[in-house]
């Protein structure tokens, strides 16, 4: 019996981490923010032209998220602005504390990972529809130690503020009608909301993440995504197995109770047999007699002999 519940604490544990696939360890958005960092600095121990954004490859357990990433003269940046993906960064942009290289990386979470924010943000009352796009920036001047590279603000002055179009991004069904408002999620883990500046369309004037949301009693339910296949072995797989194990236990319990019963019978058995036959002891033998059940004779005293 100890092997077998051995063995139950082996699969509920394997069915308790199949359950936590999606974060991997990452239990905050900032978290995650600092994984992204160090696979974009990791990127650049290649050559990548100034100026000119790249992908950066992620692991398989960050599918989902796609990231872009460049280098920058602060100069450079104020002068011309940059542009990377559903962000645009105008001509005027500041990074502060001006260092001499500056890195942007340009996050777009997808719906899956995006959803991260609804823990580690108060989202009370409302719902994200549609993707978070992240604009961070980092310090590039030690390129090949990003534990010790140090995050810059970026600053957008004046009527030219950062644009963020998620027109072209897959945003969830939203049948009510509502206009989505621009949620801005800051680094003091507070949300922020304005209207639009254009259909899906929000504006910023800083780094940070963003996303459209509405109020959450009108927005569906978020369809949940298909089952991988090594998922499903591994359910079936342990499903299985418990419900065998729960078999045996039935089998056991059965077969103690028909042992047990059996062993009641025998001992009522016994008892009869021994009330209706008394054992006596001869020396070392036992011997069974029965019980005197002979009318005992009674002596009649109205009979007479005769006298002759």
């Amino acid at each position: 019996m100890a092997s077998l519940f051995s063995l139950t604490l082996v699969l509920l544990s394997l069915t308790s981490s199949a359950k936590c696939e999606l974060s991997q360890g990452f239990k905050s958005a900032q978290n995650l923010d600092l994984s992204i960092r160090d696979y974009s600095f990791h990127s650049h121990k290649n050559y990548f032209k100034t100026g000119t954004f790249h992908t950066v490859n992620l692991p398989a357990n960050l599918s989902g998220i796609t990231v872009n990433a460049a280098k920058f003269r602060c100069g450079s940046l104020r002068r011309y602005g940059a542009q990377a993906m559903q962000l645009h960064l105008p001509a005027g942009v500041i990074a502060y504390p001006c260092v001499e290289r500056v890195m942007l990386v340009v996050q777009n979470l997808g719906l899956d990972w995006s959803y991260l924010y609804n823990d580690s943000y108060d989202l009370t009352g409302y719902q994200l529809v549609s993707p978070v796009l992240g604009l961070l920036a980092y310090n590039a001047d030690n390129v090949t130690n990003s534990s010790k590279s140090l995050q810059v603000g970026i600053l957008a002055r004046g009527k030219n503020p950062i644009s963020l179009d998620f027109g072209n991004t897959t945003i969830m069904d939203n049948a009510t009608g509502l206009i989505p408002l621009c949620a801005s999620f800051g680094h003091d883990a507070k949300v922020t909301l304005s209207n639009q500046v254009g259909p899906n369309a929000c504006a910023a004037f800083g780094d940070g993440h963003f996303g459209l949301v509405v109020e959450s009693p009108l927005v569906p339910e978020r369809r949940p995504g298909k089952v991988s296949g090594w998922k499903l072995v591994v359910g079936t797989s342990v499903g299985a197995a418990l419900g065998a194990f729960l078999l045996c236990l039935l089998l056991i319990a059965l077969f103690v109770k028909v042992k047990k019963k059996a062993r009641i019978d025998e001992m009522e058995r016994r008892a009869y047999e021994e009330e209706a036959l008394q054992v006596t002891m001869v020396g070392h033998v036992r011997a069974h007699t029965a019980s005197g059940t002979r009318t005992v004779p009674v002596i009649e005293h109205h009979y007479r002999p005769s006298p002759y």
